[in-house]
Formats: structure tokens, C-alpha cells, sequence
């Protein structure tokens, strides 16, 4: 699993010009599945994106996470993300999982994050949205399950 992470003041998703997930401070996650990924790659994800101290303390150091603060989660699918741009001009999306079992990983993904943030939001799997956001900080992250250490 792969997730650019951005922690922001504000974001929203919107399909069709309605806002269908919206969130306060927190962290929105740009996520995408891969072919290889099991639900042990979620569940690392899930408490990664959680713990992941990015969030500044009283001194404005950044020892707090989302947990911490008590803070909101956006997911928004972002299969593109796996997109690889070596050869020619089109990128190759051949890593990404296939549709039904990328929203079936997705869907799974959320859920567990829940387990541990009250308000987790998310966009429409494979809908064309339009993410807004204030990135705050900035504070922007990849992070990818494939060859983690915790």
C-alpha cells in the first residue's frame, strides 16, 4: 500500500460538485493498493498513518500525532499512485491492484483506521474528484507498506 500523506488545516472531497467528505485539522491520505497487498499491509499502514508524529507540541516540535490531537482522517482512493513513469509517456498502473479488489483492500483499509480515529472521512472509490486542501506546515509524506520496519 502506498499513501502520500498531507497534514492539513482543512480538506474536502467533492464528486459532482457535492462535498461528501470533509474534515477539521488532521491528516488526509492520497491511498493506493497494489497487487501484493495483504491485510498486514493495512493494518501497517492503518497504525502508521495514526501514530506517525507529525503534529507539533507546545514547543513546535513534532512529537504528536494524530491520536494525539485527536484529529480527522481523510482517504481519498488514489490509484495513480502506483503509476510508473520509467518508460515512454503513459504511465504503467500494471502494480496497482485490479478495481474490485483495490476497493475490497480500500474499504478494509478504512475500517481499520477507524478502529482508532473517531472521524475518518473518505472520497468515492474510482469516482472523479476534486480533493481541496490546506496543506499545513507543509507537512507531506510517502509512505509505503513494502519493506517496513514496524
Amino acid at each position: 500500500m502506498r499513501v502520500v500523506l498531507q497534514r492539513v488545516s482543512q480538506a474536502e472531497v467533492s464528486v459532482t460538485g457535492e462535498t461528501i467528505g470533509r474534515i477539521g485539522p488532521g491528516l488526509l491520505a492520497l491511498a493506493a493498493v497494489s497487487r501484493q497487498d495483504e491485510e498486514k499491509d493495512l493494518v501497517w499502514m492503518a497504525r502508521k498513518i495514526v501514530d506517525l508524529r507529525v503534529f507539533d507540541d507546545d514547543r513546535g516540535n513534532l512529537n504528536l500525532s494524530l491520536r494525539d490531537i485527536r484529529g480527522q482522517l481523510l482517504v481519498v482512493s488514489q490509484f495513480t499512485l502506483y503509476g510508473d513513469c520509467k518508460k515512454g509517456r503513459r504511465p504503467s498502473y500494471s502494480e496497482a491492484a485490479p478495481p474490485a479488489e483495490a476497493e475490497a483492500l480500500y474499504k478494509r483499509f478504512v475500517e481499520i483506521a477507524r478502529e482508532s480515529v473517531p472521524d475518518v472521512q473518505t472520497g468515492r472509490f474510482q469516482a472523479a474528484m476534486e480533493v481541496r486542501l490546506t496543506n499545513d506546515g507543509p507537512v507531506t509524506l510517502i509512505l509505503d507498506s513494502k519493506g517496513s520496519a514496524d
